[in-house]
């Protein structure tokens, strides 16, 4: 794909996943909600399918959905609200730990800061992003296995991993486009443009594609 046509690419982008659900925390973008909410559902979804996310969130928030009221619980409770989502025990522990920090240091607020983000226990750049985009509204670029492999698929970029393309789009993609992007490519990579034997006879963007790496398609 040559840079400009990204310019293209994202319309089509944009038509064609409204024929899917959206992902568990873009679908909260379309909510209102607490930054704090983003945090921990996004938390939740790591090594997680969506529908299992979709299906656990709800009860946690319903348990607590601000630091003040999380805190007052023990891991033990959370793990037991939030089974079986994936690595539920240390989830749980990462909760407790970050909910003590932001009433400890930022006042029970979830800071909107990128930096501050990467610091909470369980926070990585993708997680970190997504609370900014998501929760916040600001610029940020998420890169999840989706974005990663399907921006190199593209020939967009040319990384060997989700935090140096996160770098590369920085670098090359257009800011108006940052915050949507993870969604699009997200819904667009779970529905269609599949890890191995993408449904390439049903893609809207073959002309942009260079497939690089698809050894076995649809």
């Amino acid at each position: 794909m040559q840079d400009q046509e990204i310019h293209q690419v994202i319309p089509i982008l944009r038509e064609t996943v409204k024929q899917w659900p959206l992902s568990v925390v873009e679908g909260m973008a379309q909510v209102e909600r607490k930054p704090y909410q983003v945090l921990l559902a996004t938390i939740l979804s790591l090594r997680t399918k969506d529908s299992m996310t979709a299906r656990i969130f709800p009860k946690l928030f319903a348990l607590a959905d601000t630091p003040e009221q999380m805190v007052r619980h023990s891991p033990e409770t959370i793990a037991e609200v939030i089974y079986p989502v994936g690595f539920y025990h240390t989830k749980a522990r990462q909760i407790v730990e970050l909910s003590h920090i932001l009433l400890d240091e930022y006042g029970g607020q979830v800071p909107s800061d990128l930096e501050a983000l990467l610091k909470l226990p369980g926070v990585g750049r993708k997680t970190a992003n997504l609370v900014l985009t998501v929760g916040f509204q600001k610029a940020g670029i998420c890169v999840d296995v989706h974005v990663h492999r399907i921006s190199n698929r593209w020939g967009y970029v040319q990384t060997k991993t989700p935090d140096k393309t996160e770098l590369a789009l920085r670098a090359k993609l257009p800011p108006q486009y940052w915050i949507e992007y993870n969604g699009l490519l997200v819904t667009f990579g779970q529905n269609l443009c599949a890890p191995t034997s993408p449904w390439c006879s049903r893609c809207p963007l073959p002309q942009f594609c260079a497939r690089v790496g698809v050894t076995k398609r649809r």
